[in-house]
Order: C-alpha cells, then sequence, then structure tokens
C-alpha cells in the first residue's frame, strides 16, 4: 500500500459527497488537487424561517437534492461513474440524518460502479482545503479552524498527522456570530449579515472584552456575546452597524493573536484559515495583513472552499486512501466524530 508520503499514480479521480449539516455537495478531484466540478446545494432559505437548521428538514433536503447534484457534478466533471477510481463522503461530526444520506448514496454508488468507498471526517476535509488550492504549502502548518460548530487551533505536522492545540471551551466563533445575530434580528445565517453591517460601522466605538486573549490557546466566545446583549440592553438606541463592527473586531482579535502565537511557538511555515467564518472580511483581510507584520506566511482559501463542500472531501480522500486504503462498507454514521490527534498541547 502507498503511504501518505509517497502518493499514488497520477490520474486518480475521486467523487465527493459532503451532506453532514444543510449543504447538499457533490465534487470530482483528480489526484486530490485538480477540481473538475464542484457542485453545492444550500438550503439556506428552508433553514432562514426557523433561525437555525433543522435536523428533520436538512436530512429531507438532502434526500431529494443528492441525486440531481452527483449528476450535476459528474455531467460537469465530463466522467461517467466507472471511471472514477473511489466515491468518498463525510461520515462524521454533522447531524446523524444528514449524515447517513451522504454515507449511503456513496455506499450505493462504490457498489453499482465497482470502486472502493472511502469515510472522511468533515474537519479533516477542511484541514485540505488549504493544501487543495495552494499545494505547495509544506508543513508545519498551523490551521485556524473556525465554523458554527467548531473552533480550534490544529497543527498540521504531515499528511493525517495533527496535534490539536487549542480549542473553544464554549460557544464557537460562529456560533456566537449567530447568536449576537438572533438577538439582534437580523436573520439567519448570522456571520455574513455581521460581516456586511460591520463594514458600515466603527470597530472601535464599543470596548466589548477580548476573552482569554492571552490565555493558552483555548477560545470561549459565550461571555462576548453576553456582553453584546447585556450593551445593546443598556443602551437600546445604539448604532447595529457599531455593534456589528465591534463585535466582529473583538472576535477577530482573539482569534489571531492565538493563531500567531501558535505559528511562532510550533515554527510554522504558514499560517491557514479553514472553516465557514474563514470566509468573514475582516478576518480574511487582517490574516494576509499578518505576512507583512510578523514574516509568517499566511493563506486564506476561497470563499467557496471555507463553507462545506465536496472538493475538500475529495482531497482529504485521496490521501486516505494512500494511507488507510478503502473504508469498510459497514461503515456508519459518527455524529461526534474527532480527529484522531497525536497528542495534545
Amino acid at each position: 500500500m502507498t503511504d501518505m508520503m509517497n502518493p499514488a499514480p497520477a490520474g486518480q479521480t475521486i467523487l465527493g459527497i459532503e451532506t453532514s449539516c444543510d449543504e447538499t455537495a457533490a465534487s470530482v478531484v483528480v489526484d486530490g488537487r485538480t477540481i473538475l466540478s464542484s457542485v453545492v446545494s444550500s438550503q439556506v432559505d428552508l433553514h432562514a424561517r426557523f433561525g437555525g437548521v433543522v435536523p428533520e428538514i436538512a436530512s429531507r433536503a438532502h434526500t431529494d437534492l443528492i441525486t440531481p447534484v452527483i449528476a450535476q457534478s459528474l455531467v460537469e466533471a465530463g466522467r461517467e461513474g466507472r471511471e472514477l477510481t473511489a466515491v468518498a463522503a463525510t461520515y462524521g461530526p454533522g447531524l446523524v440524518g444528514s449524515l447517513l444520506v451522504g454515507v449511503s448514496a456513496a455506499k450505493a454508488l462504490a457498489l453499482t460502479w465497482g470502486v472502493p468507498f472511502i469515510g472522511v471526517n468533515h474537519l479533516e476535509g477542511h484541514l485540505y482545503a488549504g493544501l487543495l488550492e495552494e499545494p505547495d504549502l509544506e508543513f508545519p502548518l498551523v490551521v485556524l479552524l473556525v465554523s458554527g460548530g467548531h473552533t480550534m487551533l490544529v497543527e498540521m505536522q504531515g499528511h493525517g498527522e495533527y496535534r490539536l492545540l487549542g480549542q473553544t471551551v464554549d460557544d464557537a466563533a460562529g456560533e456566537a456570530f449567530d447568536k449576537v445575530a438572533r438577538y439582534l434580528d437580523l436573520g439567519y445565517p448570522g456571520g455574513p449579515v455581521i460581516d456586511r453591517l460591520a463594514t458600515q460601522g466603527d470597530p472601535t466605538s464599543i470596548d466589548f472584552p477580548r476573552p482569554m486573549i492571552n490565555d493558552g490557546y483555548e477560545f470561549s466566545f459565550s461571555g462576548l456575546k453576553t456582553a453584546v446583549i447585556n450593551h445593546v440592553r443598556k443602551n437600546p438606541d445604539v448604532s447595529a452597524e457599531d455593534v456589528a463592527a465591534s463585535f466582529q473586531a473583538a472576535v477577530v482579535d482573539v482569534l489571531l493573536a492565538k493563531t500567531v502565537r501558535a505559528a511562532e511557538e510550533v515554527g510554522a511555515t504558514a499560517i491557514c484559515l479553514a472553516g465557514g467564518v474563514a470566509a468573514n472580511s475582516e478576518l480574511r483581510e487582517r490574516t494576509l495583513d499578518i505576512s507583512m507584520t510578523s514574516g509568517i506566511r499566511a493563506f486564506v482559501p476561497s470563499r467557496s472552499m471555507c463553507t462545506d463542500n465536496a472538493a475538500m472531501i475529495a482531497t482529504a480522500a485521496w490521501w486516505r486512501l494512500q494511507s488507510d486504503g478503502p473504508s469498510a462498507m459497514d461503515l456508519g454514521a459518527h455524529p461526534n466524530l474527532k480527529l484522531p490527534w497525536l497528542e495534545s498541547a
């Protein structure tokens, strides 16, 4: 078997499927780096009226969308199923009903086409999003993975070799964005609308706390969220734009302060963003500024690679196929799946 440090011969084409939450996605990727197609069908409109993702609605929508999304991905890639090397799907973490739709579809296609099935950790997919677009990145890397469900600092020492440096002890960054937006009655999802409002506000107008900014690599955003709510209650006429800008600045300050310290400590060759919150404008701009101020290379994936997509799943699957071979066909959905850590910091 070929290991991760000695990839297989060129020409391996993998269909990736992603259904961990509320995006139904399929992508065809060659050799873990060349995207032939990437199709994403979002369910945002279905869940917006409820102010968040409703698991039952999400799984039913995936059931309706999975076949046409996969078909479109294959057509755009100019590939037929039997020309593929393998079929991969996210098997965790995520919503169990949503995960089962993708895993079941991938297994069925793999059996039909006579190719291997590969189960992929959703978080590992996000870690590989940067390498998919910038394959010359060298290890070790420090990845700031920020989304609605996760906020963590990860050292990538090599392919499949991860060390957890720190993670949130309560609310994830994306969760805090959604909760603040909900309190301000700005709609769902909260991240994009706060991002837009912040461009019209003054980030220095309100001195919100920077929780644990100098304390190790753990994160905590629950107190910041509460501080925003208390400030608005005491100052009902405060500008929503100023609140959004000040809140966003506080979150980004904490995220990047810890990321830069971590990169310097482990001697990282670069800092990479990953996850849905990595689409935030201020976080992206200030991450790129790090290269000029600290001398550490910083890479920011395209916005399409930050949000949930199947290209990152296909890329992670390509590396996993070289390392572990195909997954067992009895692999199920694991909603609380963790990354295989080398050690804790």
